[in-house]
């Protein structure tokens, strides 16, 4: 650099330049030429004045060589103005970034000199302004100049990765060239300013199973079908060095580790071909009997693994399900095992990939096959009886002794030992069967009554009698005995039936239908007939027919019954039921003859009513009856009642019990409480309602409302009326009040208003009604006196 700068001082002298710049980037290219100052003239005119002289300032920027390691400064260039006519006249002076710091200048030569080593990386270029002024005025000779100084680059930083080291995953058993990655390296240099920053990749560490583009960084795999089983882990260092790679360029280098993720290349495979298990024959259905396994050199679902059973012999027993813990192959009972009947079962498992990759097909079938063979243990069992439950049956009233079954249990292990019966006490606490301990048959020990009970629940123990001294081994069984009914109870007729008969009833007529029931079992499927008493003599009255399906119906054999002659007849009814031992009853049917409407209603069978006029009907003595009934209750009701004084004595000799909690003696607002002390203080107009008033005096009818719907007011005056009435006691009552509506066309037929005094009522004019009140008539003529102050309303029906 310095060699050029004296070359460049060499040609200024040549040219007999006046100045020039000694470093340019730009050579040729000057800056504007301006106006000097007042000092140039007057040094060449002595005038004091300002004079335009050309001035000639030829630089674009200067250049300071970074990373400078001289012990001298380094020199940078030199400023220098044409009114310098070399007589020291003309001193330069320099400002902006660095100066006097990094940069100096020397005033009177104009040499800029670098203090200290820069760095570009750190700052690339510095901006700083020159102006020359007098040396003994220092007054401006030109206009202040900015010019630039660049620090120029060298290759000084290496290239770097910044994000590493790295991590990157490719399928096992990729083909060449896959993208695995790409890096890229940072280099602080100029790019702009030679190969400093110029970056080549290159792989150091990983071929040949890897490769990476010098210019872009990619890496691909370079080594086909590599498997990730034989090696998982691949450290790749890679290179990246400036200067285009060339010799002498810096370096940097960074690793990358590449991982094989697993694909599916690998079927499961089985340990051995042949896998002995053993089994006890009490193991229970579901449990697990043994485990097998295929490994499967593949990770994660790609290694899971499906067993199945291969359709065979002694496949039927078992069964098998995947742990997907461990891909262990558990095998399950499905049925219970018998070492007496088969000793060993065997049978082919087949273990296959859940997930399959088509692109490995030709690597051949992802699966394989095994062999079972299950030994079955002999257990020491209980006894097993022939049938899972026994059911019996007997007649009920059996001989006690009688033999009704026999249940059988046997010992199937090897020993056969021999098994000994019982009868479990709490299931049969009466003692009604009894059980051969050898032979197992059961016998009645008691007579049975199906009534009573109609089935046994028993439970039958069969023990195992053992030669050595081993637990006791025992099995139940129940057996269900049912007690059959025989043909103890003769049929009766299903209920006591009131059969009636019109006194208009024709010939041939049905006027009742007949069924029967009987106690004995079963009630279903029981079949009953029908007859007279004497089967083919026939009755001058009624008959029995039967209907041929449980039932039977009483039939008249004649016509014209009349009430006056004979009012009840009585039918016997043979019944039989359909048991081996036919059993028969005879029921007997009461007739009663009654009558009846045109249709055959019901009309009345009471022979009082043939008395009764012939045009009244049942609906009319029905309502004559209650009639009767409400009149009796409300003469009842208005029978003198007994005051609360009877007494003849002094009234202060008689206590009186309110049962009234007022507020004590204090609490005068309620009521006098002096009347309650004395009653003499009562007064003598007052009227109380603890004695009964002189005059019978009826209740008040109600009024009929003018509004013909306000029942408000109504209730309003009856308060008004209550509040105000002085005979009432002092103490809280309770007053009801009924409202009747403002009455009908027809009046009412009431004697309430008629009595105002003590006259009697006649009732003759009820006699002049008709033959429907004839008996009302009657049983108010029969009176001699209606108590006085009895209410009677009377309403037609």
């Amino acid at each position: 650099m310095l060699r050029r700068n004296c070359l460049l001082l060499f040609l200024c002298f040549l040219f007999e330049q006046s100045s020039c710049a000694p470093f340019q980037s730009r050579p040729g290219q000057e800056w504007p030429h301006s106006q000097t100052g007042p000092l140039a003239a007057g040094r060449n005119g002595g005038s004091r004045g300002f004079q335009r002289v050309k001035r000639g300032w030829v630089w674009n920027q200067f250049f300071v060589l970074e990373e400078y390691m001289g012990s001298d400064p380094q020199y940078v260039g030199k400023l220098h103005t044409d009114l310098d006519n070399g007589e020291s006249g003309v001193k330069y002076t320099l400002s902006g970034d660095g100066a006097g710091t990094i940069f100096t200048i020397d005033q009177i030569t104009g040499d800029i000199h670098a203090l200290r080593s820069l760095d570009r990386e750190e700052k690339p270029y510095y901006t700083l302004r020159a102006q020359a002024v007098d040396i003994e005025t220092n007054r401006p000779l030109e206009p202040e100049s900015e010019f630039v100084i660049k620090v120029q680059d060298i290759n000084d930083n290496e290239p770097k990765f910044l994000e590493g080291p790295y991590t990157a995953s490719v399928p096992e058993m990729s083909p060449v060239g896959t993208y695995v990655m790409k890096v890229t390296a940072t280099d602080a240099d100029d790019p702009t300013y030679g190969n400093s920053a110029r970056v080549v990749y290159s792989i150091l560490h990983g071929q040949p199973y890897f490769s990476v583009d010098a210019k872009t960084g990619v890496i691909r795999t370079a080594l086909p079908n590599m498997d990730r089983e034989m090696k998982e882990l691949y450290q790749v260092l890679i290179q990246a060095k400036d200067m285009g790679g060339q010799l002498g360029g810096l370096a940097g280098t960074t690793t990358i580790n590449i991982t094989l993720s697993d694909v599916n290349d690998n079927p499961p495979r089985f340990s051995k071909s042949i896998f002995h298990l053993r089994v006890p024959e009490s193991s229970a259905v579901g449990s697990a009997v043994g485990r097998i396994k295929a490994h499967d050199l593949d990770i994660g679902k790609n290694a899971e693994v499906e067993y199945n059973i291969v359709p065979g012999d002694g496949g039927a027993m078992f069964d098998i399900t995947t742990n997907e813990h461990n891909q262990e192959g558990i095998i399950m009972l499905k049925k219970p095992l018998d070492y007496e009947t088969k000793k060993a079962y065997t049978f082919k498992v087949e273990a296959s990939n859940a997930h399959l990759d088509p692109r490995f097909h030709n690597f051949g079938p992802f699966k394989d096959t095994a062999t079972v063979k299950i030994n079955i243990l002999d257990v020491d069992e209980p006894p097993v009886f022939s049938k899972p439950s026994y059911a019996m049956d007997v007649y009920e009233d059996t001989p006690q002794g009688t033999i009704i079954g026999a249940v059988t249990a046997q010992d199937l292990d090897a020993g056969n030992s021999p098994v000994r019966y019982s009868i479990d006490w709490k299931s049969d606490l009466d003692s009604f069967f009894d059980i051969d301990p050898v032979r197992g048959t059961i016998s009645t020990n008691e007579l049975l009554d199906r009534e009573s009970i109609a089935q046994h629940n028993i439970s039958v123990v069969a023990t195992k009698v053992s030669k050595y001294d081993n637990p006791v081994l025992t099995s139940r069984v129940a057996v269900t005995v049912h007690v059959l009914d025989i043909n103890e109870f003769p049929p009766e007729l299903a209920m006591p039936y009131e059969t009636f008969v019109c006194e208009s009833a024709k010939v041939g007529q049905v006027i009742q239908v007949i069924s029967a029931r009987d106690q004995d079992l079963p009630q279903a499927g029981q079949t009953f007939s029908f007859k007279s008493p004497q089967e083919g003599v026939k009755t001058k009255n009624f008959t029995i027919r039967d209907f041929g399906n449980n039932t039977a119906g009483v039939v008249t054999l004649r016509g014209g019954f009349k009430r006056r002659s004979q009012e009840i007849y009585h039918l016997p009814v043979v019944i039989e039921d359909g048991g081996l031992q036919t059993l028969s009853s005879t029921g007997t049917l009461t007739i009663r003859v009654c009558g009846c409407d045109t249709d055959g209603s019901l009309l009345t069978c009471s022979a009082e009513a043939i008395f009764l006029p012939v045009g009244l009907s049942t609906g009319a003595l029905i309502a004559i009856l209650v009639l009767i009934v409400v009149l009796y209750v409300g003469v009842r009701r208005q029978k003198k009642k007994e005051t609360l004084m009877t007494s003849k004595e002094d009234i202060r000799d008689n206590v009186i019990h309110y049962d009234d909690e007022g507020g004590g003696e204090e609490d005068t607002h309620a009521f006098d409480m002096g009347t309650l002390r004395n009653p003499k203080v009562i007064k003598e107009n007052m009227f109380r309602r603890d004695v009964k008033p002189e005059l019978g005096l009826c209740p008040r009818r109600p009024v009929a409302s003018q509004n013909s719907a306000d029942i408000s007011n109504f209730i309003s005056l009856r308060l008004q009326e209550h509040d105000g009435d002085t005979s009432a006691p002092p103490y809280d009552s309770l007053a009801t009040y009924a409202y009747e509506g403002e009455g009908s066309v027809a009046e009412s037929l009431s004697s309430i208003e008629s009595v105002k005094g003590e006259t009697e009522e006649d009732y003759d004019y009820l006699n002049e009604w008709g033959p429907r009140f004839k008996t009302l008539a009657g049983i108010f003529g029969e009176r001699s006196e209606i108590p006085r102050g009895t209410c009677i309303d009377l309403y037609l029906l």
